[in-house]
């Protein structure tokens, strides 16, 4: 059946040629008008992204801003957008982003007088497997967290709200009423019409060519109609964004690469869908709910039309597909296994209305479509829709902030600056499209990218590998015998294939000694020829860093807010010079923070030494033994402090940076190898640590450990709306060293006044980790029933056997200690609720010796 329908449909539709089924284009004037000789802001890109920036910096105040568009406006691959405006995403700005989206488009049109095609139809996503069914649960509690209306339903209900849906397969499916969709192209017309009413001006027809830059900021953009003077540029041109950037007189990397997108149109249907509201019903308001209206909306946006009926659209994860209304007929879709890359170099850039229909690509999509849709069979097909779609390394978005200097909410997952240049090659980009577009656990292309020298020797001892900001890093090491296949598709929601590796290793980790490649960690060199580096890392950091020298300091760098822009250890190399150990994502937004914030005139060096050194943990009790034997130096407390750094030899290797913290709460040592030496260095420290059991350790057993010691990882737990007096971090500041720092006022006001969340430990008491789901991170919490926060991570203790899950404790100031201990706690995971303790600090039955509390170190 499927082969005869496509051979109907491909004579159907073989050469209508590009016929209009968007909304027509405006006719713009005739009269061409001079470009400004100068602007505030210059904007590429006339889509609906381009016209939402003009739109909301003119809402916030910014009037003196030219957008260009080389086209006409919405005109390029904004009018093929075929998607609904949705809330379901995966992570918390997200669905904010796209919940404050459906709210502006829902009142746009009253606004500007502008229709926008605002449609409330609600959004269907189905579930084959008892799997993708958990999946729903546990989004759908994080959508509820948001006050956001949603619930579970059976199959007899989704054909109840979608009649022409197969339900046989199903178990089950979520439903969002409050999902929408819209005109993309009345869209963009209502926000630049609203723009233009407060001053801003708009140039169709105009190309720019590269962007101006005067010692390291932009001075104007240089277009085919002459140059413009500006201050700030931003580049929403889409597919062509990454041409543009390169382009410029300082290139810039935008990781995004378009793909080739697949949708079916058809002719209404001959009994339309049954019209009706969906339900409504009052959500669960919290604290959560209020979402700021300077964001920047972002998300799947965008319709071809406007007129179409309110049944659902459908969405079908395990079959790759979508389906939605369109003018009383069908708009289906989907993403299929082998995305087709769009290759732009060299290429008219208007040449994205002239992307060929390949039925043959489309055949795997079609079939699942007839499979869920049987009636569409008999419909008429208007064309199949080929149309440019951009996407990031990880499917996120991108994010950038100007009026302010700094979002409004936490968007680091989002940040541009999560990215390298490594991730914007070419080939990289093209590669991993192909496999971006639907949620994996851990991407398959661009890997072993960046790689430890110690790779090749750990992947032969069972490593089994993730991957961060593209370096390669051990989870765990599977021993011989073990099954490896299996192991690595053990992708489940329960308790994994790997529970009782990493347990191993944890133990390990407590009663022998273990090696963990910490190599990816970011690491920073900072000098000056005289005491100048000194005093500006006073000022960029809160702690005290006026040390002796081989002291280490654990501090992080503060926003005008008190919030983490950085959380890292300092170490002082001698009296002018200091070496700077970050997380592993921080390497790009770290640079540019500290770059941002140094002086232009001063004699700062700041170098990144990420590449020369190879980082190894070594933890446990006897790490010391392992030590002594390789240096001929006693490693005892006595000679070698807690929290200290000497430069020694390590077998025949010198230059050794041996630092006694580990990054887990656990006795031990970190050393800093110069790379050349770090098979060396691994092979003795193995060689001699064979007698004290020595073994292999992945990040895993790191988590499990750094987390039971209620250690805070920057951006997971802490981030830039988080304060050192939230995370309990108040003994890694500094208020009266003698130094000004950012953020030193901010964090004096709220000692004063109080504070209105707090980090928080929780163990989970009532769960079965054999038989129940696990906790991840976002799960909501409830204090004596009401919601009060969410987690922000999680693991299980091999120590206390039980799962312990981080998170904050939202309030009303202040939020004390005595308000914590006071509660009775849930963790709710996908919908069941579990009972849960709540502890302001570690148990300090964890501890195998006394410790001080500046010597705990976190886990990046």
């Amino acid at each position: 059946m499927h082969a005869r329908l496509l051979a109907d449909f491909r004579s159907h539709i073989r050469w209508r040629g590009w016929r209009c089924v968007c909304a027509q284009q405006r006719s713009a004037s005739t009269e061409v008008q001079p470009l400004p000789p100068r602007a505030q802001v210059v904007i590429c890109g006339g889509g609906i992204m381009g016209a939402s920036v003009a739109y909301h910096l003119t809402k916030l105040g910014w009037h003196d801003i030219l957008l260009l568009e080389q086209g006409r406006l919405g005109a390029g691959s904004t009018r093929f957008c075929a998607g609904a405006v949705s809330t379901v995403k995966h992570i918390s700005i997200e669905t904010e982003m796209a919940e404050y989206s459906n709210k502006l488009y829902q009142q746009l049109e009253a606004e500007t007088g502008v229709p926008t095609g605002y449609t409330r139809a609600g959004t269907i996503l189905l579930a084959q497997t008892q799997d993708r069914l958990i999946s729903l649960r546990r989004i759908v509690s994080r959508l509820r967290m948001k006050g956001i209306p949603c619930e579970i339903i059976t199959p007899k209900r989704v054909g109840e709200l979608h009649p022409l849906i197969n339900i046989h397969d199903l178990v089950g499916a979520m439903y969002v009423p409050e999902d929408a969709v819209v005109s993309t192209s009345d869209v963009t017309l209502a926000m630049v019409t609203a723009a233009r009413s407060k001053g801003a001006q708009v140039h169709e027809l105009t190309t720019v060519n590269h962007v101006l830059v005067e010692k390291g900021h932009v001075s104007g953009v240089d277009t085919d109609r002459g140059q413009v003077e500006c201050e700030y540029f931003v580049n929403c041109a889409g597919q062509w964004a990454y041409e543009l950037g390169l382009s410029n007189e300082e290139p810039v990397s935008i990781p995004l690469h378009a793909c080739e997108h697949f949708y079916l149109l058809t002719r209404p249907l001959a009994t339309p869908l049954r019209e009706g509201t969906p339900s409504m019903y009052s959500p669960h308001r919290s604290f959560l709910t209020q979402v700021r209206s300077s964001a920047v909306p972002s998300g799947i946006i965008g319709n071809i039309s406007h007129s179409c009926f309110l049944s659902s659209a459908v969405v079908d994860p395990d079959g790759r597909i979508y389906i939605r209304n369109w003018q009383g007929g069908i708009l289906s879709g989907g993403f299929e296994k082998n995305p087709k890359p769009i290759f732009t170099e060299g290429r008219n850039q208007l040449e994205i209305q002239n992307l060929q229909e390949d039925w043959d690509h489309f055949e795997p999509l079609l079939s699942a479509l007839l499979r869920r849709m049987p009636s569409l069979e008999a419909l008429e097909i208007l064309r199949l829709v080929n149309c440019p779609e951009s996407f990031t390394p990880d499917m996120r978005f991108l994010a950038e902030w100007m009026v302010h200097g700094y979002p409004q909410d936490n968007v680091w997952p989002l940040d541009i600056k999560r990215f390298g240049a490594l991730q914007s090659s070419r080939t990289f980009l093209r590669h991993r499209v192909m496999e971006v577009m639907l949620p994996r656990w851990d991407f398959q292309t661009g890997r072993q990218l960046r790689t430890s020298p110690l790779y090749d020797r750990l992947d032969t001892q069972g490593a089994r590998w993730m991957e961060k900001h593209g370096f390669e890093r051990a989870k765990y090491f599977v021993p011989p015998g073990k099954d490896l296949l299996a192991l690595d598709q053990s992708k489940t929601f329960y308790k994994p294939d790997w529970f009782d590796i990493v347990g191993s290793e944890v133990k390990c980790c407590k009663e022998a000694v273990c090696v963990i490649d910490m190599s990816s960690f970011t690491k920073f060199e900072i000098s000056s020829p005289g005491d100048q580096a000194l005093d500006i890392l006073q000022y960029l950091f809160s702690n005290d860093l006026d040390v002796p020298v081989g002291h280490i300091v654990h501090t992080g760098m503060l926003n005008e807010r008190g919030g983490y822009e950085n959380d890292c250890s300092m170490v002082r190399l001698n009296k002018r010079r200091f070496f700077m150990i970050s997380p592993t994502d921080q390497q790009v937004h770290c640079w540019s923070w500290l770059k941002q914030h140094m002086p232009s005139d001063s004699d700062l060096l700041l170098e990144d030494v990420t590449w020369k050194y190879t980082a190894l943990n070594l933890i446990g009790p006897r790490a010391m033994d392992v030590l002594s034997e390789l240096s001929y130096t006693p490693m005892t407390p006595d000679h070698f402090p807690s929290m200290f750094c000497k430069e020694m030899s390590v077998g025949y290797a010198n230059g050794i940076r041996v630092m006694s913290m580990t990054h887990t709460g656990e006795p031990g040592f970190t050393l800093y190898i110069p790379i050349e030496y770090a098979l060396h260095v691994y092979n003795e420290i193995i060689s001699v640590g064979q007698k004290y059991g020595i073994r292999n350790a992945g990040y895993y057993a790191l988590r499990s450990l750094r987390i039971e010691k209620f250690f805070a990882f920057w951006g997971q737990d802490l981030d830039a709306f988080t304060t050192p007096m939230e995370c309990g971090r108040e003994f890694r500041v500094k208020l009266d060293k003698g130094y000004d720092f950012i953020g030193r006022d901010a964090l004096l006001q709220q000692r004063e006044e109080g504070i209105s969340k707090r980090f928080t430990m929780f163990i989970l008491e009532d769960h079965d980790t054999d038989l129940d789901l696990w906790p991840w991170w976002g799960e909501p919490i409830y204090r004596n029933g009401e919601l009060v926060g969410k987690t922000t991570s999680s693991a299980y203790s091999y120590t206390l056997g039980r799962h312990v899950c981080l998170g904050f404790i939202n309030g009303q100031n202040p939020v004390t200690p005595e308000f914590i201990n006071r509660g009775q706690y849930e963790i709710e995971i996908a919908g069941q609720r579990f009972q849960a303790k709540a502890k302001l600090y570690p148990f300090s039955s964890l501890f195998t010796q006394r410790r001080r509390k500046e010597d705990l170190e976190m886990g990046y």
